[in-house]
């Protein structure tokens, strides 16, 4: 008699095609979770070319603090200051194009171009623009006790008495100071230009009367300004500044060729997945978006903006090639 097998018993036929079939339904139950696994799987470095506390500093803290949580992951800052931004950059490019490990450039970067010898890097070359974080101008400021009540009240006795002003900005070589460069050249004045170590003690020099103008940021000088201790004379940029919106520009107090406008944007290292590209960017645009952000980054002098990638080079080139003019019209050495 044949032996019979129970209902609920496979055959050995249905067994093997079982077993055979199980190995592609293990993958196909593990690809949704590997569709899954994009970019940003792990948290994301910054290296800031600048000391902790700084604008640029806290500008990329905020937008970066909204952009983890935007994309899941975090963000980590890493301060790593020097001359020209050369310890910085050198990092980034150490941690490898993966997306990972991200720079943050300035206005700066375009100066340092045409201030060194050996960048050891090509911000061109070696980088991939990612975005803009914001744009901000600078404030052209006297003493409050001073005769000046307007630029042009200053250009004018500029003119009449060549060699007697001092326009303070901070360290040699700096953005601040490659400005007062700029208005030297734009207003044909005669003055000396007097690099400070840092900002407080340009300020002291200000309220002193030691200096008759300075070149800085709306936030190094803020407080003075509310304090009635310093008298803002203008902005820097080429139009008024959602920041100072009663203040004019240089240029329209009269000083034609003086625009000056400074930035900080995000680079990846040259080869970054461009997958990883456009995830940070659109993330950027809608953080820089918000209404909280664009409040935040007002407080501190920064007008809010991203670029595209295409938008941040062309800025970087042309600010590359503006301040090398500068430089050279000004016989600065290269460090």
């Amino acid at each position: 008699m044949a032996k019979q097998y129970s209902g609920t018993a496979p055959s050995r036929r249905i067994l093997g095609a079982m077993l055979a079939a199980a190995p592609l339904a293990l993958w196909l139950s593990a690809a949704p979770a590997l569709a899954q696994a994009t970019y940003p799987t792990k948290p994301i470095r910054v290296i800031v070319p600048f000391g902790a506390g700084g604008v640029a500093d806290i500008t990329v803290r905020i937008v970066t603090e909204r952009l983890g949580d935007k994309l899941g992951q975090r963000f980590i800052i890493e301060n790593q200051p020097g001359p020209g931004g050369i310890n910085a950059a050198r990092a980034v490019l150490a941690g490898g194009a993966d997306g990972y490990t991200l720079a943050l450039f300035s206005n700066g970067t375009a100066v340092s171009v045409n201030m060194f010898k050996d960048l050891r890097f090509d911000p061109l070359k070696d980088f991939a623009p990612i975005s803009t974080l914001g744009f901000f101008d600078f404030i052209l400021a006297t003493p409050a006790t001073a005769r000046y009540q307007t630029l042009k009240d200053f250009v004018d006795y500029g003119k009449a008495n060549p060699g007697k002003l001092n326009v303070g900005t901070v360290i040699a070589g700096s953005t601040q100071n490659l400005s007062a460069e700029l208005f030297k050249s734009a207003t044909g004045l005669d003055f000396r230009i007097v690099p400070f170590r840092n900002t407080p003690d340009l300020l002291l020099s200000l309220t002193r009367g030691d200096v008759d103008l300075m070149i800085d940021s709306y936030a190094s000088l803020k407080s003075m300004m509310d304090d009635k201790q310093v008298r803002a004379l203008a902005a820097s940029g080429p139009v008024r500044s959602p920041v100072t919106p009663d203040l004019p520009t240089a240029q329209q107090a009269g000083v034609a060729g003086f625009d000056v406008t400074s930035w900080n944007a995000l680079f990846a290292p040259a080869g970054t997945p461009p997958e990883a590209i456009d995830t940070l960017q659109n993330g950027l645009v809608a953080v820089l978006g918000e209404d909280e952000i664009k409040r935040k980054l007002l407080e501190l002098g920064i007008e809010a903006k991203a670029t595209t990638p295409g938008e941040l080079k062309a800025r970087l080139e042309a600010d590359i090639a503006k301040w090398g003019d500068v430089i050279a019209k000004a016989g600065i050495a290269k460090n």
